[in-house]
């Protein structure tokens, strides 16, 4: 039974208010999760905010050998990272692992985006009566960064915001999922012995409705930085005022396959990309956009393929298709899934719940106003719709309030440009899905996908105002 502890003030602390934090996969209670009372919430934010100044001043070369120590402590605590994201999001131990692996580069490319913040010099003469004068601009932190990460990438999407956060010289308020905090806990403890000081981080749990409301309406936070959904989003946006946000905000995303394509390579790269964590990822395959020339073989190979994934206990190295991060999620989707089929869509594999397990499900006749189609369905589910033409496949992709990546596969140059130029989303992935992501590119999306960019020099550019400075000689 673990006890987890929050870190408020430079201090480890608990609480007499707790809930259980449950094993998605067999229901086993792994611990009791604190939560925050007001007055901590309030020592907490006080304590980011008195400490803002310590943080902007320390030097640049000293925050990133933090980031470096810590990817450093990371690699040698990589078991330990892994077995708490198996147990506590259920994610399979395959895509743990490369979570974690993601983890030790993300503090790795954050500790060299910091050491190139800079700014430019401005040609004051260009102006008439401005001669004489120097002109140059820098970037300076914002202050305090409030954090609010999923449960989905424990570990991976709280460095993509903490780290820049350290990066740029701000203090840090981190607020995990709450049935996810294992990592999260473990990570504060591996900054604190890279180096951190102990007042630049707090660590709060809690529900949204509370320590998150509190982060967002606090005038002392200048950024709020969060991953979740379209509706908690557009709240965010109401409650903040004038901070600054970063808010991914997930997709439904489209991947065509047009007659040109390699099936070989497309056919493995789009069931990964659909049934990675089962479909818990905000960029997975909901949509596949077939060429109705390719529409049988295509549809067969891709449910051959379905259908021999491993589901399982995810802390086996052989399982494809783990739990849900709940049941509750599960009979959502299970349910979406039958109302598809009640409406006309044809169940090609999949569809049944076990417990917290959803089988990987492939649908076909589905209608764009089914929910599997025009909501983010956030399971391991993806329907696949035959093509006319290139235009028609860039309209549908478009025809979707979400935007955040695209995958196109296709052996012709033409249409490679007209995905570029016309597909309107956050990314547009060339000869692979939309899933793909390496932690050194922006990343983020349009529409109710959300605004703002990570990945660390982008998250960098978002957590630091710029500072204008003229000098008269």
């Amino acid at each position: 039974m673990i006890y987890y502890k929050m870190f408020v003030a430079g201090e480890w602390v608990t609480s007499e208010k707790y809930t259980k934090v449950i094993n998605p996969y067999n229901g086993e209670e792994l611990g009791m999760l604190p939560h925050a009372y007001p007055s901590m919430i309030e020592t907490a934010l006080a304590d980011a905010y008195a400490h803002r100044p310590d943080m902007a001043e320390l030097p640049i070369h000293k925050r990133a050998e933090i980031l470096e120590n810590a990817a450093r402590i990371l690699k040698r605590e990589k078991e330990n990272m892994i077995r708490s994201i198996v147990l506590e999001s259920g994610k399979t131990r395959k895509w743990a692992t490369v979570e974690v692996t993601r983890g030790i580069e993300n503090l790795k490319f954050a500790a060299e985006a910091c050491k190139n913040i800079h700014g430019e010099t401005v040609p004051m003469d260009a102006s008439v009566g401005s001669e004489g004068r120097l002109g140059f601009w820098m970037r300076v932190p914002v202050g305090v960064v409030a954090a609010i990460p999923p449960f989905n990438f424990p570990l991976n999407l709280v460095i993509h915001k903490v780290a820049p956060a350290i990066a740029a010289g701000n203090t840090v308020v981190l607020k995990p999922a709450s049935n996810t905090p294992g990592p999260s806990q473990l990570l504060v403890k591996i900054l604190l012995e890279a180096g951190l000081p102990f007042h630049a981080i707090q660590l709060l749990y809690g529900n949204g409705s509370t320590v998150g409301a509190a982060l967002v309406e606090d005038e002392r936070v200048a950024k709020v930085t969060f991953t979740g959904s379209p509706p908690v989003g557009r709240y965010i946006s109401s409650k903040s005022g004038l901070k600054m946000l970063t808010l991914e905000l997930g997709s439904n995303s489209g991947t065509i396959v047009d007659e040109s394509a390699d099936l070989d390579t497309a056919i493995p790269r789009i069931v990964m990309g659909s049934f990675a964590f089962s479909g818990q990822v905000c960029i997975s395959v909901q949509r596949i956009f077939v060429h109705q020339h390719l529409m049988d073989g295509f549809t067969r190979r891709f449910v051959e393929a379905t259908r021999a994934l491993t589901m399982g206990n995810p802390m086996e190295d052989q399982t494809d298709i783990g739990p849900m991060i709940s049941e509750q999620e599960a009979m959502r989707v299970e349910k979406w899934v039958q109302e598809a089929c009640a409406a006309g869509a044809h169940l090609l594999c999949g569809g049944k719940r076990h417990g917290s397990v959803m089988e990987p499900t492939v649908l076909t006749d589905v209608r764009p106003d089914m929910a599997v189609m025009c909501r983010e369905v956030f399971g391991p589910v993806v329907s696949i719709i035959p093509f006319r033409t290139f235009d028609h496949a860039i309209d549908l992709v478009n025809d979707s309030v979400f935007g955040l990546q695209a995958g196109v596969f296709t052996q012709h140059y033409p249409h490679i440009m007209q995905a570029i130029k016309k597909i309107d989303v956050g990314g547009v992935m060339i000869n692979d899905v939309p899933t793909y992501r390496v932690d050194q590119m922006p990343y983020g999306g349009v529409k109710e996908s959300g605004l703002g960019r990570e990945g660390a020099r982008f998250a960098i550019e978002e957590m630091t105002h710029i500072k204008m400075i003229m000098l008269n000689g």
